[in-house]
């Protein structure tokens, strides 16, 4: 339920509005606005009698909000969220376009340090690369984890870059914050909700892929756990979803991002890499992505790609990324200026 105040309510309706919330057993949120202050309801396991809050001054409307999601909704928050990790580091402001890029997996110090120095001349600020691996297979490289954190913590110092990486389980939270700027959540643990109750409880910004065969709203109520625990910093990322399609790794799904802008104030970014898992395609993607409305791209990036432990079929090389993080500025720029 959400319940709208009305533009003169006083702080004591306000108040008495969550006076009366909190006696009915739920959590009040409030949700201050430009125009309106709205009271969101949550902690309900079902329909919320509006009964106690007829009589209340300073009500204008009360709407019971029938999504399985309420936070992450434009109900409930009608502004877009903008996370910001620097001064010059905004997802989802709209005044930039950030680009993600780095190594599927950490293989060595060597190569991590690499690539980071070449992104970092490039003009990248986020650097991806995974110490703890998800793998189909229990045969394929699963990451070099503790050893894989020690190396992004030495490439961090050293070149100022910002860090994503992934958290697999509930007890690897607090090791990996130390180390993440952003902490990821991989497709195949969207719906692990254990985790999303832990990292909704970190100091640091989440950002979620879509699971691979996940609605927009299973999506969206898997975000919804994170935000319940008191984070906003919520990034989401379109990867694709699994179909009866096969001449593609995924089926990239580019009309869920201005869907998710229209229901969702969440920043949504895009990773053309899983979403084909084509060298060739990511380019074209990445492209595409910019003008449905994304607020960013996730990209793979590898010294040597072919010889790269995970993902090498879609990775990039250092070259072609320079052309491709060109290309999407210029778009971006064009796109602002001129649509």
């Amino acid at each position: 339920m959400l319940i709208v105040m009305h533009h003169k309510a006083t702080d004591e309706d306000i108040q008495r509005v969550k006076d009366t919330i909190e006696r009915l057993g739920y959590r009040p949120v409030v949700i201050p606005g430009a125009e309106r202050t709205a009271i969101g309801i949550i902690g309900n396991q079902g329909w919320v009698d509006d009964t106690p809050f007829q009589e209340l001054p300073g009500i204008r409307e009360v709407i019971h909000v029938t999504k399985p999601y309420k936070l992450v909704s434009r109900d409930f928050h009608p502004e877009d969220t903008m996370v910001r990790l620097a001064d010059d580091i905004e997802i989802g402001s709209g005044r930039s376009f950030t680009i993600i890029a780095g190594p599927c997996a950490v293989e060595s110090r060597e190569q991590m340090f690499k690539v980071a120095n070449a992104l970092s001349e490039t003009g990248i600020r986020l650097l991806r690369g995974g110490a703890f691996k998800p793998r189909t297979s229990p045969h394929s490289f699963q990451g070099l984890r503790e050893e894989g954190l020690r190396i992004l913590a030495e490439v961090k110092a050293a070149t100022g870059l910002k860090v994503v990486t992934e958290v697999m389980n509930p007890e690897h939270v607090e090791v990996v914050e130390d180390v993440a700027d952003i902490l990821q959540i991989g497709a195949r643990n969207m719906q692990n909700y254990d985790l999303l109750i832990e990292v909704g409880k970190a100091k640091k910004p989440v950002l979620l892929k879509r699971g691979l065969a996940a609605t927009v709203d299973e999506w969206l109520s898997s975000a919804e756990y994170i935000l319940v625990q008191g984070s906003v910093e919520v990034i989401l990322c379109e990867r694709g979803i699994r179909t009866y399609e096969r001449a593609t790794r995924n089926t990239a799904d580019l009309s869920v991002i201005p869907l998710i802008k229209e229901v969702s104030h969440l920043p949504v970014i895009f990773d053309p890499s899983h979403a084909t898992g084509k060298r060739s395609l990511v380019r074209p993607m990445a492209l595409a992505s910019v003008m449905a409305g994304a607020d960013g791209v996730m990209i793979e990036v590898h010294p040597e790609p072919d010889r790269a432990l995970s993902d090498a079929g879609q990775s990039i090389d250092l070259q072609s990324f320079r052309e491709i993080y060109q290309a999407l500025n210029k778009l971006w720029e064009f796109k602002r200026n001129n649509l």
